[in-house]
């Protein structure tokens, strides 16, 4: 519980200082605090104990870094390619399979693919997924969790 508060903590602190830099550059600005967020997470299932805390530090540091060199580049048809397509693939595919994306101004692309489906203890369904973003080339991956709410869209909670 104390490791999530200390996440919590950070994930704000990081939004409240990137105000001016959301308006700077939003792209950037996004990427850095989505990629510092998946960091985190991937950090706090890697640490244990005592190493906890600094591996969801480093993991917030390097996703944040990732995140923002990814970000530079996403504008937002990207964005809304990226977001229509993970609906559809967790509303339509089935696990394994993978939808993608490409805005042919940017030649950005990217790939959603559902790894798994359950149903939660509350009764709501859940599906694992993993995301892909090419920009310039570069991929990045990352994985991600979305519940189905009540008016039916996937949210991302992970």
């Amino acid at each position: 519980m104390k490791l999530k508060q200390v996440i919590a903590v950070g994930v704000v602190g990081g939004m409240l200082t990137a105000c001016q830099s959301i308006q700077d550059s939003p792209k950037q600005t996004g990427g850095t605090l989505i990629g510092a967020g998946l960091g985190a997470l991937a950090g706090s299932q890697i640490g244990g104990g005592t190493g906890a805390l600094a591996a969801v530090a480093i993991g917030a540091l390097a996703g944040g870094w990732l995140g923002g060199e990814a970000g530079k580049s996403l504008d937002r048809a990207d964005r809304v390619h990226a977001e229509q397509t993970t609906q559809n693939s967790l509303e339509r595919n089935t696990t394994g399979q993978t939808s993608s994306w490409q805005n042919p101004d940017s030649r950005n692309t990217g790939t959603v693919t559902p790894t798994i489906t359950y149903q939660m203890a509350n009764g709501h369904f859940c599906r694992d997924f993993e995301q892909t973003i090419v920009v310039d080339g570069k991929s990045e991956r990352a994985t991600g969790r979305a519940c189905r709410e009540q008016n039916g869209e996937w949210r991302v909670v992970q």
